[in-house]
């Protein structure tokens, strides 16, 4: 078992044996399992145990005695610290292979239900710079490794603007360099963070709730086009005045920007969806394209951020439908109305339904711009909206499209698809455990009969699904 460190153990020569949950991997040391994130199966290492539970540790590596043949170089300069793309230490295909058995795993062993054989998961063609949105949080208590600490005395600048560290709420992982959009987003973001250090603006507090600059949003679009969005903190005239001298900065420096858009944010938090946006320079939206149709996406629009693999994830949606052109389809969780438009062409008629009402403006819109007239959206409330009256009233669908958020569908919703009664579902999910339950929930009258798996974000143990159910 090694030394004693704080009466926590140290395991020696510990082979890792399997992909876990949450990008870890794990091994088994007398009975118990351990779980080590950054390291990959068949790696030997030793391993300081930061856990000690009944039945399992968590652990992490501190010496390699044996480098596994599945191991990969990680890119990132960040790796190991950011709390983002843990698996970049593995290879692509292995990822694949453990996303096609979480899949697996999750319907078999939650579902409990009969499933044909699932498809061979669909890899993204970009490993790096895939995404088409990223968040960064300012903060004036910068993450510091360990030997920075050690040395804090030295260091005069503690502010940061970068990722959020996992388990550290007001703590910011300062970012130089991130892969995961194109290297225009790092110039930006580094521009930002040098212009604010030496024009001393101040970075957000997130304990005293104060300070400018409290985050920036990049959104870029496969049209060319690209969107900032700034919130600040704004509780005097000079704070006014110091941020729209960024901003026009950023605009003289940045012209390829678009859209440059700010908030002035005075609550705990930095979501604002409840926020005015104000336009400083360029549109309010840009615009992505998929298969001739435009789709409008503005600051507060859901658009599923890997927009090459979203393409993927749709065409198999619309073939699992099975559209002839006389179907009335409805589409829950319908967002910007992306599925509900992808699919008109080939429907008589599509019902999109969302809880957030500027989504479905852009829905409308987007229906609008394209000269789609067969479409139908409603915002609210889906477990609301979507009962017994409203299906009465506009019909019995024969397919639906539902794609719901992590936490998967409410009983209601379930009861009201049950009654509804469609030819068949397609259901899309971010989150294959409680796809698993609600496929179970369904199970009475559905029978799963293609399963497809499709990898949106290469690096992260999340996985896309999609599952077509036909009426027994």
């Amino acid at each position: 078992m090694g030394r004693d460190k704080k009466k926590l153990p140290i395991l020696e020569n510990v082979r890792i044996t399997a992909v876990a949950a949450e990008g870890k991997a794990l091994a088994r040391v007398d009975e118990r399992v351990v779980f080590v994130p950054f390291v990959v199966p068949g790696d030997v290492v030793d391993l300081q145990v930061k856990k000690k539970k009944h039945s399992f540790m968590e652990a992490v590596c501190i010496k390699f005695h044996e480098m596994s043949p599945l191991r990969d170089t990680p890119r990132c300069q960040h790796y190991g610290v950011c709390g983002g793309c843990k698996w970049q230490c593995l290879k692509y295909e292995e990822q694949l292979k453990a996303k096609q058995q979480q899949i697996i795993d999750n319907l078999t062993r939650i579902g409990k239900i009969e499933l044909p054989e699932v498809s061979p998961i669909l890899g993204s063609e970009k490993i790096y710079e895939y995404r088409n949105k990223l968040e960064f949080g300012f903060s004036n208590r910068r993450w510091m490794t360990e030997e920075e600490i050690r040395d804090s005395e030295t260091i005069s600048n503690r502010d940061a603007l970068g990722f959020h560290i996992t388990g550290a709420f007001d703590k910011i992982l300062d970012i130089e360099c991130c892969h995961l959009m194109d290297n225009t987003t790092n110039l930006i973001r580094n521009e930002i963070r040098d212009y604010a250090l030496s024009h001393q603006l101040t970075f957000y507090d997130l304990r005293q709730n104060e300070g400018l600059l409290r985050s920036m949003m990049v959104r870029n679009s496969n049209t060319g086009e690209l969107m900032i969005l700034m919130q600040f903190r704004m509780d005097t005239d000079e704070d006014k005045a110091e941020a729209m001298a960024l901003l026009q900065h950023i605009a003289d420096k940045f012209p390829q920007i678009t859209s440059l858009l700010y908030v002035d944010n005075h609550k705990c938090n930095d979501t604002f969806g409840d926020q005015e946006v104000v336009t400083f320079k360029g549109t309010d939206h840009i615009f992505e394209e998929m298969e001739g149709l435009r789709f409008k996406v503005g600051p507060k629009s859901f658009y599923q951020t890997n927009t090459d693999q979203a393409y993927n994830l749709y065409k198999v949606a619309r073939e699992f439908a099975g559209l002839t052109g006389d179907e009335l389809v409805y589409d829950l969780y319908t967002g910007t109305g992306t599925i509900a438009n992808f699919v008109s062409r080939k429907a008589r008629k599509v019902i999109g339904i969302e809880y957030v009402p500027e989504a479905i403006e852009d829905a409308k819109v987007n229906s609008q711009i394209n000269g789609i007239d067969n479409t139908l959206f409603f915002a609210g409330d889906m477990k609301d909206i979507l009962n017994r009256d409203f299906i009465n009233q506009y019909g019995k669908p024969d397919v639906i499209i539902t794609d719901p958020p992590r936490a998967g569908m409410h009983q209601d919703v379930i009861d009201t698809i049950l009654f509804a009664a469609p030819e068949r579902i397609v259901y899309v999910s971010c989150n294959p455990a409680t796809q698993a339950r609600d496929l179970q929930l369904l199970d009475t009258d559905y029978r799963v009969v293609k399963i497809q798996p499709v990898d949106m974000f290469p690096h992260t143990q999340h996985v896309e699904n999609v599952v077509l159910l036909e009426r027994r």
